[in-house]
């Protein structure tokens, strides 16, 4: 069969600027991370450097982890921390550049059959895992066949591969029952960790592994020790597969629950990043003037993360779609977006961040009118009682910071006007996960990434065939529709982006009938860099990136 061979070179981003080896200073725990984001404005992006420095060998990253992560296995936990350190430690076959190109890491290069139903990967000959063993196609597909093909990002992925098979060690064919026009999309670390065969192909089940606390990769940055409530220490990697990386000497990630210490930590310099929420939104502005410090907004083009309330559709009234749209009517997104936000959110149009392929802003909205809640509501029969109240019921906030705690106040304070009456029932990252992948919950914030196709990253919290008990980032509403799965399945196998779109805007359509989540805010990232440091943020996976060529400048 004739191939179009797809070759792409090795990256050799060798950014410049500086940054700096820091020493641990116990600040304490963490507690803040993925779900809405933070977005500096974009005034407060430094100009780049006229020219360039040289990158340098040495040094050692300091960087804000918040919240702690709750294990290290991206395979098995997909909260931002954990994507964070692990990026640094395993690899995906793929990376994604700014402009969402798949671009090489495990893989060194790819071909893509004609009838784009064979996708055939040559894989890095020199790597090796950090225990000296070597790295080999074996281990591709140990990770796929019994490791990812349960997972909640990959499973939708395996229903259309037919067989991964491995002609040699370096060589990976995944044959496909059918196109799948999203499927370059699916490597990266969060959807695609290679783990090392020999240390997880065996009795002990996977959620008892020593390695998910301590892992063994093949990235440039190894596991060194990790002091829960203090700090996860890695160091570089001497065998690294990508020659002459990398820079640093190591990287800490320090634990800090405290927002007043999160940003003291980076005035003082103490710390040389923060990210995603380390930051509160009112701090921002003071934050990203401070003259040793660069602001970008750039590297997470393939996440946009969309902020929502999901609802127990097992349970009433959230079964029924007039309460739903009551939710959407009865709190001011707007409000949220600006007030606690402070501007870096914009409030949800609908399921599909306004930054995801294929997304289509004309849909049925729902502005901030709490009449038309009340309305809903008395339709559905749910009539206040003398106290003015309709229903009671929990709401789960998102366990990253202050102001996902002010958000789900806020919240409370709205649906209580129109008789919603919440109890706020807090947890850590942990409890949050398991309760969401055990439904057990009435109301919960989320925030999930969209992963740059529908595909990939907006189908599976909408098609049934994804719900799935103990499994959290999946459809945890336990929303169905037969429609919407047939236009999902329809539209991730189209021939041309043109179909594609009118696909997804039917679908798009449909769900802001159904409203089976509140959709709240399309967020934005922001990582915040000390000027010593060059080289962090070099892909569309921003912080979550390797850092295979980020270095510190001299003090």
């Amino acid at each position: 069969m004739k191939c179009n061979i797809v070759r792409r070179a090795l990256t050799r981003g060798l950014l410049a600027t500086a940054f700096a080896a820091t020493a641990l200073a116990a600040t304490a725990m963490a507690a803040t991370a993925l779900a809405a984001t933070v977005a500096a404005p974009a005034t407060a992006l430094a100009a780049p450097p006229s020219a360039e420095p040289q990158p340098q060998y040495g040094g050692v990253l300091t960087a804000i982890l918040n919240p702690e992560p709750p294990n290290l296995n991206v395979a098995m936990q997909q909260v931002g921390t954990t994507q964070m350190v692990a990026g640094k430690i395993y690899e995906s076959l793929l990376t994604y550049s700014f402009d969402l190109k798949p671009q090489p890491s495990l893989a060194k290069s790819w071909e893509v059959s004609d009838d784009q139903l064979t996708y055939t990967f040559h894989l890095q000959p020199t790597a090796q895992w950090h225990d000296g063993k070597p790295f080999t196609s074996a281990d591709v597909l140990f990770s796929y066949k019994q490791v990812l093909a349960n997972t909640p990002r990959t499973r939708a992925l395996m229903h259309y591969i037919q067989d991964i098979t491995a002609p040699d060690d370096h060589t990976v064919m995944f044959k496909l029952k059918e196109r799948y026009s999203a499927f370059l999309y699916a490597f990266d670390i969060g959807g695609g960790v290679i783990l090392p065969k020999h240390l997880f192909d065996v009795d002990t089940p996977m959620a008892q592994n020593p390695h998910n606390n301590a892992p063994v990769g093949t990235g440039p940055f190894k596991f060194k020790r990790w002091e829960r409530g203090s700090y996860i220490e890695l160091v570089k990697n001497e065998h690294y597969w990508k020659e002459g990386r990398p820079y640093l000497d190591g990287i800490i990630f320090r634990v800090i629950p405290d927002a007043a210490s999160r940003r003291l930590a980076l005035e003082q310099r103490t710390v040389q990043q923060a990210w995603l929420q380390d930051i509160e939104p009112f701090d921002m502005p003071r934050v990203a003037k401070l003259p040793h410090i660069n602001v970008t907004q750039k590297g997470y083009e393939y996440w946009s993360t969309l902020h929502w309330i999901e609802m127990n559709g097992a349970r009433k009234p959230m079964d029924d779609k007039r309460f739903r749209q009551a939710v959407m009517y009865a709190i001011d997104r707007d409000f949220i977006a600006k007030r606690i936000m402070f501007g870096m959110g914009t409030v949800s149009t609908g399921p599909f961040h306004r930054n995801t392929r294929f997304y289509d802003p004309n849909i049925k909205q729902y502005p901030y009118d709490p009449k038309k809640a009340i309305a809903l509501l008395d339709e559905m029969g749910l009539k206040p009682d003398a106290n003015g109240v309709r229903v009671k019921l929990g709401l789960i906030p998102n366990p990253y910071g202050e102001m996902q705690r002010r958000i789900a106040e806020y919240t409370k304070q709205s649906l209580g006007k129109v008789g919603i009456v919440i109890d706020i029932e807090s947890t850590d990252v942990g409890g949050w996960t398991t309760r969401m992948g055990n439904w057990d919950f009435d109301m919960a914030y989320n925030g999930v990434f969209q992963y740059g196709d529908p595909a990939i990253g907006v189908s599976r919290t909408y098609v049934s065939s994804n719900i799935k008990k103990g499994l959290a980032f999946t459809n945890t509403s336990q929303y169905r529709n037969p429609k919407v799965d047939a236009l999902f399945d329809q539209a991730a196998t189209a021939p041309t982006d043109e179909e594609r779109q009118r696909l997804y805007t039917e679908v798009q359509k449909i769900l802001a009938e159904d409203v089976p989540l509140a959709w709240i805010d399309d967020t934005n990232y922001s990582t915040y860099l000390d000027k010593r440091v060059h080289g962090a943020i070099t892909t569309g996976l921003g912080a979550v990136g390797s850092y295979a060529d980020a270095w510190l400048a001299p003090k």
